[in-house]
């Protein structure tokens, strides 16, 4: 019996409006034989009601009962046909989670800063809406949610391969990563 070959896992890890999204997406459009997951997608038992208060209590990433992701990993590794090389996450653990980190191959962070996360975070999800609404969004950044963008930069970030500048283009992160790809894991 043939062993079939593992695909790569890549999670992508930013704060908020920081681009995971965007180069989770384009990574597995560009790289052969690969998928994406989402990790809003999913629906883990476990996770906090309050993101702020978890993050003021330690952040402990073990408290996610990531079991659905697993699963979803383990499913993508052993039976998807055809065999995948790469599965891409949009994951903001990155190795903090100690269930997941043995099932990850590659932890990205891209590092944006967090006026420019901000900004787009405005345009993307308020473009619609009323001024008293993106300023009661931005008063609750300013008491509560900037603390967990801080737990992600002194936690997350260094617990990833390696760090992207979210400030480069598009273009020039996406080659950037695929470079470190191409030089850590030779297919």
């Amino acid at each position: 019996m043939t062993t079939r070959p593992k695909p790569l896992v890549i999670a992508v890890a930013a704060v908020s409006g920081g681009g995971k999204t965007t180069v989770t997406k384009r990574l597995a459009e560009i790289l052969d034989r690969s998928k994406a997951l989402y990790f809003d997608d999913y629906e883990f038992s476990g996770e906090p009601d309050d993101l702020c208060e978890w993050v003021a209590q330690g952040a402990d990433c073990n408290v996610w009962n990531l079991s659905p992701l697993r699963s979803e990993l383990q499913f993508l590794s052993l039976c998807h046909e055809p065999p995948l090389d790469f599965v891409v996450m949009d994951y903001p653990f990155a190795y903090l989670h100690e269930e997941m980190k043995s099932l990850i191959d590659f932890a990205i962070f891209i590092d944006t800063p967090l006026d420019i996360a901000m900004a787009r975070r405005i345009v993307r999800d308020y473009t619609a809406d009323t001024m008293n609404r993106v300023a009661s969004d931005m008063l609750h950044y300013l008491d509560r949610g900037r603390p967990a963008y801080m737990q992600m930069l002194r936690t997350v970030k260094p617990n990833s391969d390696i760090v992207v500048d979210g400030e480069l283009p598009l273009t020039t992160i996406i080659d950037t990563i695929v470079e470190e790809i191409g030089s850590r894991y030779k297919k």
